[in-house]
């Protein structure tokens, strides 16, 4: 550590100075001790670098000592320890209510309200496309009705008429069978003879020949039905043979008549 020191230089000798030298001598003392410690203070705060002390040589020797037996230690009765008290409960401070922002709540309501205003005019608006669907499948519905009974009715209609025309038809048909029957009214007929083998058999039964009749009223190719029993089919077209008709007469001329039909009924008096 430095030290400063202060050297007073000797006032000349005067007989004027020497009443004050005392005086002096004590100022210039307070001076210097104030200078010293002001120079301690401030030799304090900026400590000057220490010299670097001399290294020194430690010298080491190594000695093995044999070990001693560690002794038993004595049982020792631990006391009970003390219970300590429960902590008391601490109470959690209860969680301060957040700021109501009246802005955000006013936001949030508006918004709710739009929310729910939409939300009305679409149900709304589903409403009137289910009503406008509805009507459209009543009205689709009615139209298929409509539709089918008219259908119905159309068919009944073309029924009655094809019955009416088939009616008609077979009228007409009845009228020209009548009316070719009177043309050519048979003007002859013999009654087939009664086989023998039949009456001794005691058969009885019907036979029915188709023939046409010619421009002359006579019977041609005859042949028997079906329904005729073998037994009555020769004497059946041997009496169709002998038959004899008026001719029928169409715009004043003769013309045959096919499918002529007479039936020969063979019965035991």
């Amino acid at each position: 550590m430095s030290s400063l020191t202060f050297s007073a230089a000797p006032f000349p000798a005067s007989s004027a100075l020497t009443g004050w030298q005392p005086h002096l001598r004590g100022i210039v003392t307070s001076v210097a001790l104030h200078a010293l410690a002001l120079a301690l203070l401030v030799q304090g705060f900026s400590p000057a670098p220490e010299e670097p002390a001399a290294p020194m040589t430690l010298r080491t020797q190594l000695v093995s000592l044999p070990t001693p037996a560690p002794p038993v230690p004595e049982p020792v009765a631990q006391p009970p320890a003390p219970s300590e008290p429960a902590p008391a409960p601490v109470a959690k401070p209860e969680p301060m209510p957040p700021a109501v922002d009246e802005a955000a709540l006013a936001r949030k309501r508006i918004e709710a309200e739009r929310i729910e205003r939409r939300q009305a005019a679409e149900r709304e608006r589903q409403a009137r496309e289910r009503q406008r669907q509805e009507k459209l499948e009543r009205e689709r519905q009615a139209r298929e009705r409509a539709e089918a009974q008219a259908r119905e009715a159309a068919e009944r209609e073309a029924q009655r008429l094809a019955d009416q025309r088939a009616a008609e038809a077979a009228a007409r048909a009845e009228a020209e069978r009548l009316a070719a029957s009177r043309a050519y009214e048979p003007i002859r007929k013999t009654a087939p003879n009664y086989p023998g083998r039949a009456l001794d058999k005691r058969i009885e039964g019907d036979c029915t020949v188709r023939y046409s009749v010619d421009v002359q009223g006579r019977v041609q190719n005859p042949e028997a039905e079906a329904d005729c029993h073998p037994l009555f089919i020769r004497p059946s077209l041997a009496a169709a043979k002998n038959f004899r008709y008026q001719p029928r007469m169409v715009d004043g001329r003769p013309v045959a008549v096919p499918n002529v039909r007479n039936t020969f009924h063979y019965r035991i008096q």
